[in-house]
C-alpha cells in the first residue's frame, strides 16, 4: 500500500504535535501533544518497533517511518498493514485528549481531513478504540480478531443482546442482518443472497461468495444456513433441522456451476459452510463426514451459534436494528402529553 508524500508529511506533523498554539485562548489551539526526538523514539517504542529517531526533521522522519510500514504485507487494499493501523489507534487515545474531550472530535477531524485523501476515515467503535474504515466499501481495517479470547463487560452485554435475537429471528433474516454483514467484514468477497426467499437457482445455496488469496488465487464459497439446530435423530423437533436434509444440499451446493459477473465465467464452490443458528451436534458433524468420500469431505465448513455470536462480537459490528431496546417515549410518563 503507498499513501502520497504530501499525506504522509501530513499524518507526521500530527504525530509530532506541530499544528495549532499553545497560547491560552488561540483560535487554533493543539490538539495533539508536541513531541520531541525523544519522545518520538518513545512513541514508537511503545508499539513495539524499533525506530529511533535520527535527529533529522521530525515530521518527515516520521514520514518516512509510516511508508516503510504502510509496505508491509496486507490483506488488499481495503486493510492497511496493522501495524499502521496500531499507529493510528495509539495517535488517538482517548487518554491523550488536549483541549477537548475524550471523544477527541477536534483530533480526528483532522486526522480525516488527511486520511480521507487516501479514501480511509478514522472512528472510534464502542471500545473505544480508533479504527480505520475504507471509505469506499465501509470495510474496517484492524488485526485478525481472536473469537476466543475473554469479552469485556460490553461486549458481553452485545453477546447476549445478539443471542436472543438469533432466538427469534427468521432464516431470512439470520442471513440478511447476520450473515452477510460478517462475512463482508471477514473479507469476503461478492457476498451474495442466492435467491433465497423465492428459491429460485438456489440448488442447496442460500449465499454465494468468494475469497482472494494473498496470491491472488480466488476461492468460491457457498452457505447453507438453517435458523435453528441441526441434529442426526430420527424424529427431529418443529423448528431443528437433520443432518440428512444438510446432506443432499451439501451435494448439490458442490457440484453445481456458479456465475460470476464479475469474470464473466462460471465456477464451482470450492467449500460449503453449513452455519447454524443454534448448536450442531457432535453427531449430526460425524455423520455428515462418514457419508462424504474424502474428496467432499474436505470441503465442509461448519460455523454454529457460539462460532456466529463471537465472530459477530470481536469484530465489533452493530447490532442489527430489532436486537436493540426500542427507543424511550419522552411521553409515554403518566400525566405528560404530547405538545399538539
Amino acid at each position: 500500500m503507498k499513501f502520497r508524500r504530501r499525506n504522509l508529511e501530513d499524518l507526521g506533523e500530527l504525530i509530532c504535535g506541530n499544528l495549532g498554539s499553545d497560547e491560552p485562548g488561540s483560535d487554533n489551539p493543539k490538539y495533539f501533544y508536541y513531541l520531541s526526538s525523544s519522545y518520538i523514539t518513545r512513541f514508537f517504542a511503545e508499539l513495539d518497533t524499533d525506530y529511533e529517531h535520527d535527529g533529522s526533521t521530525r515530521h518527515r522522519w516520521v514520514a518516512d517511518v509510516l511508508e516503510k510500514m504502510l509496505a508491509e504485507p496486507h490483506d488488499g487494499p481495503t486493510h492497511p498493514p496493522e501495524i499502521f493501523c496500531r499507529v493510528i489507534d495509539h495517535l488517538m487515545s482517548p487518554a491523550d485528549a488536549l483541549n477537548e474531550g475524550p471523544d477527541r472530535s477536534k483530533a480526528l477531524q483532522q486526522l480525516n481531513t488527511v486520511l480521507l485523501r487516501e479514501g480511509f476515515e478514522a472512528f472510534y467503535a464502542e471500545d473505544k478504540h480508533c479504527y480505520l474504515r475504507h471509505a469506499g466499501t465501509g470495510t474496517v481495517a484492524k488485526s485478525a480478531a481472536n473469537p476466543h479470547r475473554p469479552l469485556n463487560p460490553a461486549e458481553t452485554e452485545r453477546r447476549t443482546k445478539l443471542a436472543s435475537y438469533l432466538d427469534k429471528c427468521s432464516e431470512d433474516e439470520l442471513i440478511e442482518e447476520v450473515l452477510l454483514p460478517l462475512f463482508r467484514q471477514l473479507g469476503f468477497h461478492r457476498v451474495t443472497a442466492a435467491g433465497h426467499r423465492d428459491k429460485a437457482l438456489e440448488y442447496g445455496k442460500d449465499v454465494w461468495m468468494r475469497y482472494t488469496l494473498p496470491t491472488q488465487n480466488v476461492l468460491y464459497f457457498g452457505l447453507q444456513a438453517k435458523r435453528g439446530k441441526l441434529d442426526s435423530s430420527g424424529m427431529t423437533r418443529t423448528g431443528n433441522a437433520n443432518i440428512a436434509e444438510i446432506h443432499n444440499q451439501a451435494l448439490m451446493m458442490i457440484a453445481h456451476e456458479i456465475f460470476d459477473p464479475e469474470t464473466n465465467r462460471r465456477v464451482l464452490v470450492d467449500h460449503a459452510f453449513i452455519v447454524a443458528g443454534g448448536q450442531i451436534t457432535k453427531a449430526a458433524r460425524n455423520w455428515l463426514a462418514n457419508v462424504l468420500d474424502a474428496s467432499r469431505r474436505s470441503q465442509i465448513l461448519f460455523m454454529d451459534r457460539d462460532d456466529i455470536l463471537n465472530l459477530y462480537i470481536v469484530n465489533n459490528l452493530p447490532l442489527p436494528a430489532a436486537a436493540l431496546p426500542p427507543a424511550a417515549d419522552p411521553w409515554a410518563t403518566a400525566g405528560d402529553e404530547p405538545p399538539f
